[in-house]
Parts: structure tokens; sequence; C-alpha cells
């Protein structure tokens, strides 16, 4: 795959590394010429192994996105991988590692599909370097080889052998080798091609998969081989929850690498194709007929109907509950999902596509929780539940589940944060030691010097002095080493703020990331006021 020099930023998801005031744009342009294949064409494989690669991120991994693309761009979202060839590995490998400890299938089905994705290369038909570093996990240490360009030499072979491989680590975990299938690449471009434009697509806005929705996959392997591959094997992990079928798109009449004429089905679910892709979420979503069995309590992701449950799965929506296992779906009815121990503080009632999931405030050292994921501040779990419902009905528009315009889920999700973000409160700053500073939280606000978007900058200029940032690591990293540095702060105050910072970076990059950051460091949440000291507002 043709990899040059890019301009890059991923999505809404992945803002722009980089504190340059030249960089002003969340969104990506790509403004070079290349062959795209890959960054987004498998994108609900992206969507959930960044779900859970977030759940603990000690590397400070940006984006699963950035272990797709070549060295130039992946370098500025690795965090603290220095192999870059490694990045992928490194991602597929940490959100596995958390998929497993939860005994979740289906975080431990996308990570391995994720870890054998094609990468970018410099060049069509050139082969990504191969990663030579021990995984943490033995199923992602069985499958170091991944898909290549397939204009490369061998590479059908290459990729077949990958694509059986991968069969018999998703049976060996419980999940569905099907989804072997859904890991393959396109057709092969033309290496005299001087327009790099191959056969590809990279639609950063479909929540599926361009490769998949556009039918441009092509087979790896038939169906038969794949249940061949996945025969006899032992399944390793048991008890595990959640699922991910093989049910993206028909693969009937889908090419297969070296044969004539295409595949004729080996789907292992009933759903119709047409339902695959339902995005309503079953929590909050009273009118919602896409999913027959909302409020039967013995309803579970392996119903024959499972195109909206393993839409929902994706966007992290499912079943909106947490506290209730004997209920996957949630009660739709009810509108909180059956939240279990503690308060619903989500009081956002826009339901244009479902309800917000609930924002549960219990105890604890992380008190807020959004469907399992657990929060430190309670405005950074208020945006979590906004943004979920916003991914849901995104997804439900695009999919042709609801009526409307995806514009329509961006005004519902600006109303949810503004809601939030109106319960204003005062707070004294705790009593960290900073040592000679003060007052080293980070804002995300719009009309910052030289941006055109929103940004992060810290509070304190006078003690913080760096300018803004699109990404909080690059201002939260600055506000560590001059803690340790010039503040001379206790070892215990920056050791607090690397973890601040870590889980920042995991965060989505807004105000969410921002009230991460502070709310760990200081106990309190983003402030608009830029030099504020001592008493700080905050929204």
């Amino acid at each position: 795959m043709k990899y040059q020099t890019i301009a890059f930023a991923t999505s809404t998801l992945v803002g722009l590394v980089a504190a340059s005031p030249y960089h002003r744009h969340h969104h990506v342009r790509r403004v070079s010429k290349r062959e795209v294949p890959q960054e987004h064409s498998h994108e609900i494989f992206l969507n959930i192994t960044r779900e859970f690669l977030n759940k603990e991120n000690p590397k400070a991994i940006a984006d699963p996105v950035f272990g797709l693309l070549g060295d130039a761009a992946a370098k500025t979202g690795a965090g603290q991988v220095t192999n870059l060839a490694c990045l992928q590995q490194e991602t597929a490998d940490q959100a596995f590692t958390n998929a497993k400890a939860a005994k979740d299938i289906r975080g431990m089905s996308a990570a391995l599909v994720y870890q054998t994705l094609e990468r970018n290369t410099a060049g069509v038909g050139v082969n990504s370097a191969a990663c030579t570093d021990k995984p943490v996990n033995a199923e992602i240490a069985a499958l170091s080889k991944k898909h290549q360009d397939p204009a490369a030499d061998g590479a059908a072979a290459n990729n077949k052998e990958v694509a059986l491989a991968l069969a018999k680590q998703l049976a060996a975990v419980g999940g569905d080798p099907m989804l072997a299938l859904e890991s393959g690449t396109f057709a092969p471009g033309d290496k005299s091609d001087t327009t790099f434009k191959g056969l590809s697509c990279d639609t950063d806005t479909d929540p599926t998969g361009c490769i998949f929705t556009e039918k441009k996959l092509v087979l790896d392997a038939t169906p038969d081989e794949i249940t061949a591959a996945a025969k006899g094997v032992t399944q390793t992990v048991t008890g595990g929850t959640g699922e991910l079928k093989a049910t993206h798109i028909d693969i009937t009449g889908l090419a297969v690498a070296g044969q004539a004429g295409g595949a004729t089905g080996g789907q292992t679910s009933s759903t119709p194709a047409k339902a695959k892709n339902s995005a309503t979420p079953a929590s909050g979503n009273t009118n919602s007929n896409s999913n027959t069995n909302t409020n039967d309590a013995s309803c579970d992701a392996t119903s024959s109907n499972n195109g909206a449950a393993q839409t929902q799965a994706n966007n992290g929506t499912a079943g909106g509950n947490n506290g209730n296992n004997s209920n996957n779906n949630g009660n739709a009815n009810s509108g909180n999902a059956n939240t279990g121990n503690g308060n619903n503080v989500q009081t956002f009632t826009g339901s244009f596509g479902g309800a917000p999931p609930p924002v549960i405030q219990s105890s604890g050292n992380r008190p807020f929780s959004v469907n399992g994921d657990t929060f430190v501040g309670k405005g950074a779990a208020l945006g979590r539940s906004c943004d979920v419902q916003h991914n849901a009905c995104a997804r439900a528009v695009n999919s042709g589940q609801l009526d409307g315009e995806v514009s329509q889920c961006d005004e519902q999700n600006t109303q949810c944060r503004a809601q939030a973000s109106l319960r204003k409160r005062f707070f004294k700053r705790q009593a960290t030691d900073f040592g000679s500073c003060s007052d080293p939280s980070v804002v995300f606000k719009d009309g910052l010097p030289d941006r055109q978007a929103a940004a992060f900058i810290a509070n304190n200029q006078g003690d913080f002095n760096h300018g803004s940032a699109q990404k909080i690591g690059i201002i939260a990293g600055f506000i560590c080493q001059r803690l340790s540095d010039s503040c001379k702060a206790p070892a215990a105050t920056v050791e607090s703020c690397n973890k601040a910072q870590t889980a920042a970076v995991a965060a989505t990059q807004d105000e969410t990331a921002a009230n991460v950051f502070n709310s760990m460091l200081i106990g309190g949440s983003a402030s608009g006021n830029v030099t504020v000291r001592g008493e700080l507002r905050l929204h």
C-alpha cells in the first residue's frame, strides 16, 4: 500500500497530536498521493479495540488507528511505544489483555482481528515490517504475521495463512471463526498506477467499515476452509461473555483470492443482511422495533437477531446495563436500563436514536460508571454518556434504522454536553503539594490564539507557560515535567500527575480529557478561566 507524506489527523476521536498553531483541525485531511487502504476500512474492529485499549492503557497509545499507519504518522500517536513496527501488536496485545481479564469474547475477538489487519507501507505492493518483539498474550503471539498488500509477491498465500491462523485463535477464545474472513483486504492494485488510488476505500464515518458496506473485501479463504481450520480447536477461555459475529455483510459472491467465482455463503448468523448494522441501543429506546426481545429477561446476545446487539456492542451501549447481568438488553421501557446500585445522575432527556446510557454514581475511588467503565469525575462520565448516545444515533442513521440526519445527532450531543456543563460548582484546590507552583489544571476551550477550534491549554500560564495543543498529552506532559523540574513538587505529586496524564490521553480528546486530568490531580474539572488561581470556578 502506498504511503507518502501525510498531514494527518484521524477522526473525531483522534485529534492531531501537535502543539503547533498550524495544526488547527480535529478532523483528518489526507493531502498527499497514496493508496489509502486501511486506516478506517475495518472501522468496527478499530472501534471495539479502542474501547478495550482505553480500559487500561499504560503506554498511552493515542488510538488503534496509529498502529495501521506508516512510521511517519504512527509515531505521533505511539505514546511510550518506541518500536513503531510493533505499535499494532502493542495495541492489540493491551486491548486483548483488558478484554481477557473481563472474559469479554467481543473484545478479545476484535483485538485478534485488529492484530492481523494490513498496515500502510512505503509503496504499492510493499510488505510491512515484521514485529519481532514478544507480546504478553500467546493468542497475539500466534498471529505474528499480518495481512500484506495484495499486490505484493506471495500476498495471497500469506494472507490466507493469516486468516486460517486467526480462525483458530478466534475459536480458542470462544469467538466466531468466520470473523477471520473479515480481516481480509482489497483486490490488488496496479503497481504502475501513478495515481496510487488503487481499489481501496477509507471512510472514517462508516461505523462498520467501507470495505464491508461497499463490498470491496476479497476473501482470503472460503467459509469451508475457515470451518476446517477451526475444527477441533480447544477453547482456552471459558465462561466468556458477549459476542461478535461475522454478520457485517453478505459474503455471497465476494471474490476469493486466487480462485475463480465468488463465495457461496457460510455465514454463521441467521440475521438478514439488511438488519445487520442496526445501531439502535436497547437502553432508553422505548419505540425500537429492531429487537423484539428488548424486554425479555432471558434474551441475550446469542439470539439469531443479533444485528442490533452486535452494533450496540460495538458502540459500547449494548443493553446499557452492566449492573444486571440477567438481562443484557436492559429494559427499554424504563429509560434507565435497570441501573442497579447507585443513582443515575444523567438528566439529559433527549432521545433521538435512544436515550443516553445512565451515569451511575456510587462510592469508591472511581464513583461514576457508564456501561461498566468507571470515572473519577462526574463531568468525564457525563461526557462519555453523551458520546455513547451520539455514536449510537449516528450509526442508526447511517445504517438506515433511524430516519433523519447525522447532524441531528450532532446537535443532540451538543445539547447533552451543554446541559452537563451548566452544573457549575465551586471547589477549593486540594491540599496537594505542587511545590513552588499553583493550579496545574488544564482547560479545553474555544477562542485560543491561533486556533480555529477548541484546544487544550494550562489554566495557569504563569507557572505553566505552554501554548495550546489539540491533544492533552502535550500539555499534561509539560505540566508534569514542570512540576518535577521548576516547581520542585514532591515525587508523589509528580507520580499522580503522570497517572493523570496517562488516563487523560486515553480519554476522548475534548473536555472529558481535561476533566479526567484535573480530577485525578487536583480533584476538579476544567475551568474556562485561564490563569485563575486558588479557588477555581468549574463547569
